[in-house]
């Protein structure tokens, strides 16, 4: 398949699409949502909304690295069904335990912890399964397409989040993201060309593979510098992200709805980096566009701190927007990068790894600001966090992937089996 073909002819794609249509939009209205529903209605303070935050992603630390090799075993279809039930029970519970009033904050550490986990194995299979459905030289245009919907989904879902813990209150809204889930799953059903797992007979143990993963992508000094630089954007981004909760509500007094349309801003942001990656590829060539366009808009992570009353939220939200539209930018093209670098026998681990060292960034990011935020309040946590964020372009910056003109043209060969140890 060509570049130029589109990836829509795929039936199969298309369901993908609209599958993650619907998940998106249960994962952005829950992001608003839940640490609303332990702000407002449990009194939660900054350690615990970090924790909160952190407990959302620290599954990808916990079992990241083997859900890879695990998800490279099984059938891709069945993997992300069966996730996404799991995350529509899970959230589910949330307003049941409201409406009885036997909700605590164990609980929501406990469904998040787990939603966490059906995350993990959700976009692992999602990602992995993408050059199947597509071919190789159709994932350009099919990221650019799921990272605009991450975008649209960060806008649409974020802000009805807003909207609907301001009118309708948090327990609804909760709801609202499980029945997403659950029409999710549903609409992966009507998925039809179905993968075979791996042969049996060409596994090595689990450890052996997941080292394989490991050395695939930080042996490789390009695979390595896109891993380094995502990682230190998602850091820095969930040390703002955890606090802005408290920074709007408790101490400027904002609505929920005004936290909700400063991140959707930054979901336009994403969309419009998504949008404008491949023509800035075609221009300045693919590395020099993730080196360039990194290098110019990071510093805008810095007034994102600056966040205030009056004409503040608006500034902050100029740079908010900004460093989304290079995250934009980034997805599309990194993305399309590695799974072009992967052969099709290590494209779960690949993801996995990726996924350990990108998402394990947010659960850290989230325990470093919770810790920041009782030590040296939430406005010097803001400051740290928009220094990372200015500073994590460096890695691509310096690395051999600024000198990249095109995408490699060809898979790679399969990596031979190795047997058990």
């Amino acid at each position: 398949m060509p570049d130029t073909e589109s990836p829509w002819r795929s039936a199969d794609f298309r369901t993908l699409f609209a599958a993650s249509t619907l998940s998106q939009l249960g994962t952005n209205v829950s992001y608003v949502a839940v640490p609303l529903i332990a702000v407002l209605a449990l009194d939660a303070g900054p350690a615990q909304v970090g924790a909160l935050a952190t407990l959302s992603t620290l599954a990808f630390l916990l079992i990241g690295l083997p859900a890879g090799a695990w998800v490279d075993r099984m059938r891709h279809r069945r993997v992300l069904i069966v996730a996404d039930l799991a995350r529509a029970l899970l959230f589910a519970s949330v307003p049941l335990a409201w409406w009885t009033d036997t909700l605590t904050l164990a609980q929501l550490y406990a469904v998040v912890l787990l939603n966490g986990a059906a995350t993990v194995f959700f976009d692992v299979a999602s990602q992995s399964t993408l050059p199947r459905l597509v071919g190789r030289e159709a994932l350009v245009p099919a990221n650019a397409a799921l990272v605009g919907l991450q975008a649209v989904g960060n806008v649409a879902g974020r802000s009805a989040g807003g909207a609907m813990v301001q009118f309708l209150t948090a327990p609804v809204a909760v709801l609202g993201a499980a029945l997403t889930y659950l029409a999710s799953a549903l609409q992966l059903t009507l998925i039809r060309g179905e993968e075979s797992p791996r042969d049996r007979t060409r596994r090595a143990g689990l450890k052996n593979e997941i080292a394989e993963g490991l050395r695939h992508v930080f042996g490789n000094p390009e695979l390595r510098a896109l891993a380094l630089t995502a990682a230190l954007i998602n850091l820095g981004m969930q040390t703002v992200n955890t606090m802005l909760p408290l920074l709007f509500v408790h101490e400027l007094g904002l609505p929920a709805g005004a936290l909700g349309l400063f991140w959707a801003a930054g979901g336009l942001g994403l969309l419009l980096g998504a949008r404008c990656a491949r023509p800035l590829a075609a221009r300045l060539g693919y590395g020099r566009t993730l080196g360039l366009v990194g290098a110019a808009l990071a510093p805008a992570a810095l007034l994102v701190p600056l966040i205030d009353r009056g004409p503040w939220p608006w500034i902050a939200g100029a740079g908010w927007t900004l460093i989304l539209f290079k995250t934009g930018t980034d997805n599309v093209l990194g993305v399309s990068l590695r799974q072009r670098m992967t052969s099709d026998d290590l494209l779960g681990r690949m993801n996995a790894t990726y996924r350990f060292a990108l998402t394990g960034m947010l659960a850290i990011g989230a325990a470093v600001s919770g810790v920041l935020g009782e030590l040296i309040g939430v406005r010097a946590t803001l400051w740290v966090g928009g220094a990372l964020m200015a500073t994590a372009f460096l890695p691509v910056y310096l690395s051999p992937v600024r000198t990249r003109r095109e995408l490699p043209q060809h898979a790679p060969v399969k990596t031979p089996a190795r047997q058990p140890s």
